[in-house]
């Protein structure tokens, strides 16, 4: 007969529930393996997150579809240079406080394994998610692979600055992927951070639908001598050398464009009477908001988790009380107390986030010791140039009794604070430049690294925290 001959209806139907059952057998088998895999990595002391997805993805190909798709209210993805996981992480435990269940990708694992992870984790052992929203921090290089697997409704933009150019290249090629990967995504809502312009220029020509947040008012006087590199320096638009009101920091402030007119749009959430020093607060929407963080650079985080949850029709009666229990988890501002000794871990990766780490550091005026820590692996960016784009000049004024340069490419710190007549010790071993100060130190210690030094010295600090108790 012409074309295929059509089965009869019953074995259809057969196929149909085989084909059905299978694929919840193989769904099944992925989250019990990847549950196995994430126990036996905790045991062993590793963080194994990224094996977990890997191996769940080989044995289920689509489990990312099948439990996006379980998801009731909506799918929150956080993209931007600095600032993810603390916006992301904020934003979970927001929607937690109002008694909704989240999806998170706590640990900062951003790549497609790792997005995995976060959903095979949270499933059940019959392969199924109880979820009412998922909030995931995604690597901008990474949203066109995970995009594929599933449409997100909401995309927080919190920045976009010059970050690990031998991985990510120029800001350029980084934009061209958000917006392939805004553009696979459909109706999603950018709630994008309009104090940066290279941000609010992507999330108008991507065509989506946007919401916009910022801090409308200037909150410190400009320092003309500051070296702070500003990246965005020319207008997206036209290509005219853009002008600026106020900086708030970086490339972030009030600007415009003298040529076409492309300006910072009004903000349909805008942090006013901004306070910042030992603790954070301003108002929005006529709410107080108050935290008991440092570092200026928080206020955006903070208003990027409480836009995009606002933006999704949440009352958020409870965020103040979020802000108040929020534990800052795996290095992000992390304090762990040692003995008489207070160690505040924090990442540092690039120009502009080591500038804000500097500035959270000299808002706490007590005697301090310091610990910075760069490597050069894959993940960090084998190019570490970036250096000398930093104003460590700044480091004279934070009160420092010690500075200890750390990690695979100490001498490379140590030779850039040399430039800047900053002394400094050297010990290569982080748990044992660690060790010394906490054994010879003023109490109060600050270690700052990048990347991948990250998860170790979390794990170190953690485990010499466990053997003072």
């Amino acid at each position: 007969p012409d074309g295929p001959a059509r089965l009869p209806r019953g074995r259809q139907k057969r196929i149909w529930e085989y084909r059905q059952n299978m694929s919840r057998v193989r769904r099944m088998l992925a989250v019990w393996a990847a549950k196995l895999i994430g126990a036996a990595c905790r045991m062993s002391g590793k963080q194994g997150v990224t094996l977990a997805g890997k191996v769940a993805l080989k044995i289920c190909p689509d489990i990312l579809d099948k439990l996006a798709a379980q998801v009731r209210g909506g799918i929150f993805v956080v993209c931007g240079t600095n600032g993810k996981a603390t916006t992301n992480n904020l934003l979970c435990s927001a929607l937690e406080y109002e008694g909704e269940k989240v999806v998170c990708n706590h640990t900062g694992s951003n790549m497609l394994n790792g997005v995995v992870s976060a959903f095979v984790l949270a499933a059940d052992l019959k392969g199924d998610l109880d979820a009412d929203y998922a909030c995931i921090e995604v690597d901008e290089a990474s949203t066109v692979r995970v995009f594929p697997h599933f449409k997100p409704d909401f995309m927080i933009l919190t920045n976009l600055f010059r970050d690990q150019l031998d991985r990510y290249g120029e800001i350029d090629s980084t934009m061209k992927l958000l917006k392939k990967a805004m553009g696979m995504a459909g109706d999603m809502t950018v709630v994008v951070n309009a104090d940066d312009s290279l941000s609010t220029f992507l999330a108008m020509d991507s065509g989506n639908p946007y919401v916009t947040y910022g801090i409308g008012q200037q909150v410190f006087e400009e320092d003309k001598d500051s070296r702070e590199i500003r990246e965005g320096q020319f207008c997206k638009r036209c290509g005219e050398k853009m002008k600026y009101r106020f900086y708030h920091y970086s490339q972030l402030g009030d600007y415009y464009c003298p040529g076409c007119g492309f300006r910072r749009p009004a903000l349909d959430f805008d942090a006013r009477d901004v306070k910042a020093g030992g603790t954070l607060s301003f108002k929005v929407e006529g709410r107080r908001i108050q935290a008991n963080y440092r570092g200026f650079y928080n206020i955006y985080n903070i208003l990027a988790a409480y836009a995009g949850a606002r933006t999704a029709g949440l009352a958020l009666k409870n965020f103040n009380k979020a802000l108040k229990d929020y534990n800052p988890q795996n290095g992000r501002n992390e304090v762990f107390h040692i003995g008489k000794t207070a160690v505040t871990l924090n990442l540092a990766k690039n120009p502009a986030g080591f500038n804000q780490n500097i500035s959270a550091v000299m808002e706490d005026p007590t005697p301090k010791d310091l610990i910075v820590l760069i490597n050069d692996n894959d993940q960090d960016g084998t190019d570490v140039s970036w250096l000398w784009d930093v104003d460590f000049d700044r480091f004279k004024d934070i009160h420092a009794a010690s500075i200890t340069v750390s990690g695979i490419r100490c001498q490379d710190m140590r030779l850039r604070l040399k430039y800047v007549d900053i002394p400094s010790e050297l010990e290569p071993d982080v748990e044992k430049a660690i060790r010394r100060k906490l054994s010879d130190g003023v109490g109060n210690l600050y270690v700052l690294v990048n990347y991948t030094g990250l998860y170790s010295t979390h794990n170190i600090l953690k485990r010499i925290e466990g053997e003072s108790a």
